[in-house]
């Protein structure tokens, strides 16, 4: 926007200095031509008189010697046609034919004693005529020959006056535009800026009042607004946290009540009923996990990515080597994955590779999705293995299971979605959310994809350095 901008400021710069500099220019050439013009119609008028009285006393002698004089003086050509003689200085003949037009207008009393106007680059000289004689008969015409070679030259030079003076003013403008743009678009930016992360992180810095009275003022009704609406959302999060804390109490006082009435229970019929009410409240336990779980790790995605300074040095992102991570969750997962008749395998690195990644997050987002894998994809090969990226490392767990399709794939990390074929099996549809959230607050993403021929592939994409902003200094 600043660009575009200057560019306009720049343009209408540049058209008011071309134009006041051409009124210069013009006015400079007007005045040495009018000034030029002057002294050579004062000098014209001096030889017709001088001749006028040649013709008189019938002896060009002097008027000879003046003409001489002044072509020596000043480089210029003189003639003047007497009725009897034609006398000439500074070899101007009557051969040149602007000579001849004006000798023959001089002669029809027609003074032609007007110089064009100067241009700095041009060449040669011009004529100037008239007759002289008394009001009833023509003696002769005189005609000089203007040299403007000096007059251009004086041209010249202020010519590059004006010019390097238009080029000070014009960059004086241009930084002037400049600054003037900066102090006035600067709070917009800030603004953009302060709007983009409020969209994306739910909180946003004070912005500091700078540029126009009216800027000012809306950097205040913003800074106001996102406190508010951060607040907010901060308190909706605590609000799920709270409510999904406060209510396992109360649940799992009902499941202890339900487990001594199993023990008064005799008939089938009264267990099975007390066995499903046993299951639903495991289903509501579960379920309660999940959004404590998704609370706090949204909290952290949120305070990961809106200062890019984690809340306490427990949930830094530090660099580590996310192999023994790996193998620990992989070890643990074990059990389940030969139940579910699942091969699982761990891929070493050939080389040594490192993450940005809180190790305990780590472990919970490779755990959430090895569950997964082995809930979803029974009796197949389940792989986990790192890969090197652009600028970092990935965490790569694939199976070759039913997969999802690119639109499921899509929706997957939405809270408490669930795919249709995956309705009956036990789950609250938070797990991929959760792994996305805190994949987030690492500075990382997950990326899900079809594997070849079917199955998925779960990436959790990480840098090799913390988020500019997370290291601990």
């Amino acid at each position: 926007m600043k660009l575009r901008v200057l560019g306009i400021l720049s343009l209408l710069v540049v058209i008011i200095v071309v134009t006041v500099s051409s009124v210069i220019l013009t006015s400079a050439s007007r005045e040495l031509t009018q000034e030029l013009q002057i002294n050579r119609v004062a000098a014209l008028n001096r030889f017709a008189q001088l001749a006028n009285d040649a013709a008189m006393d019938s002896d060009t002698s002097q008027l000879q010697r003046e003409m001489d004089r002044y072509s020596e003086l000043y480089g210029e050509g003189i003639l003047i046609r007497l009725q009897q003689q034609t006398v000439s200085s500074g070899g101007l003949t009557e051969n040149r034919a602007d000579v001849k037009q004006a000798l023959n207008r001089a002669s029809l009393n027609l003074s032609d004693t007007t110089l064009g106007p100067l241009r700095p680059f041009d060449s040669g000289t011009e004529v100037i005529s008239r007759s002289f004689g008394t009001a009833s008969q023509v003696l002769g015409e005189a005609v000089l020959d203007v040299s403007l070679d000096a007059a251009r030259q004086k041209l010249r030079e202020r010519w590059l006056v004006v010019v390097v003076a238009a080029l000070a003013l014009g960059a004086l403008l241009l930084l002037a535009a400049s600054r003037i743009t900066g102090w006035v678009l600067r709070p917009v930016s800030r603004l953009s800026k302060a709007v983009h992360e409020l969209e994306a992180t739910g909180k946003t810095g004070q912005l500091p009042e700078a540029g126009p009275p009216e800027l000012r003022e809306l950097s205040r009704s913003f800074t106001s607004m996102a406190g508010t609406v951060t607040e907010s959302m901060e308190s909706q999060r605590r609000l799920i946290a709270d409510t999904s804390h406060q209510l396992r109490n109360p649940v799992g006082a009902l499941r202890l009540r339900i487990d001594l009435l199993q023990l008064e229970l005799k008939g089938e019929p009264e267990k099975a009923a007390a066995a499903g009410v046993v299951a639903e409240l495991e289903r509501v336990e579960e379920m309660l996990d999940g959004v404590l779980k998704l609370a706090t790790a949204e909290h952290r995605a949120f305070e990961g990515t809106a200062r890019a300074q984690p809340s306490s040095e427990h949930s830094r992102p530090t660099v580590i080597d996310p192999f023994p991570v790996l193998q620990g969750e992989v070890e643990r997962a074990a059990p389940a994955a030969a139940r579910a008749g699942s091969d699982l395998t761990l891929e070493r690195p050939d080389t040594e590779r490192e993450i940005a990644c809180n190790p305990d997050e780590l472990a919970h987002m490779v755990g959430e999705l090895l569950a997964n894998a082995i809930k979803y994809a029974p009796g197949a090969t389940i792989t986990v293995a790192t890969k090197p990226t652009k600028g970092g490392t990935a965490v790569v767990i694939s199976d070759h299971g039913p997969g999802l399709t690119a639109e499921q794939r899509a929706a997957s990390t939405s809270r408490f979605w669930r795919a249709p074929q995956h309705t009956k099996l036990p789950g609250n549809g938070l797990g991929m959310t959760i792994v996305d959230r805190l994949a987030q607050a690492n500075g990382g993403r997950l990326v899900l994809d079809s594997n070849h021929p079917h199955g998925l592939i779960a990436r959790l994409e990480f840098p090799s350095e913390p988020p500019s902003g997370a290291s601990d200094d």
